[in-house]
């Protein structure tokens, strides 16, 4: 959990940067595919875990 935190604030510093920054506009793009990236497989996680057969 502490690494998909990490990479969300990773992910929404590089979009900051990236519309705030006069040329750097590909940073707010690799941010905006790191956080779906990263919510793609916390969705995956969840749903594996959520899948247990109960004996």
């Amino acid at each position: 959990m502490v690494l998909f935190l990490l990479v969300v604030i990773v992910a929404v510093v590089l979009g900051i940067i990236g519309a705030v920054a006069h040329g750097l506009l590909y940073l707010l793009v690799i941010g905006a595919v790191l956080l779906v990236a990263d919510l793609v497989l916390i969705a995956m996680r969840w749903r594996r875990s959520g899948r247990q057969p109960q004996r």
